[in-house]
């Protein structure tokens, strides 16, 4: 037989209840987006490359693929998730492309990684 869970109050408590409905409907633009971004973060390699940007600023993907020991092809399609996440920003210097985490998402992410 399965255990079965049930709420057996005694009363309904409508201030509460009026309280959280509206405490939760502001909180849900900014709960979409945190959602998305531990989506992103949901990915062991996804993780992994945004723990060696905050530690080491900016790479290419030829730095990540012989870091992770990856092809360079995954390793892109990565990167193009994290960026239009919004977690990272791409730069252009002569024929390579560094990316780097947005600055303006840095400090939630050292929060949530820690």
């Amino acid at each position: 037989m399965e255990n079965v869970f049930s709420c057996s109050r005694t009363g309904v408590d409508y201030n509460l209840i009026k309280g959280a409905k509206t405490f939760i409907e502001k909180q849900d633009l900014l709960l979409e987006k945190k959602a998305k971004l531990f989506a992103l973060l949901g990915n062991v390699v996804r993780l992994k490359m945004v723990q060696l940007f905050l530690h080491y600023e900016k790479m290419c993907v030829c730095d990540l693929s012989d870091v992770l020991e990856m092809n360079q092809s995954p390793i892109s399609q990565h990167l193009r998730k994290l960026k239009d996440g919004g977690i990272l920003s791409s730069k252009r210097d002569g024929m390579t492309i560094f990316y780097s985490v947005t600055p303006d998402i840095k400090e939630d992410l050292i929060r949530i990684i820690k």
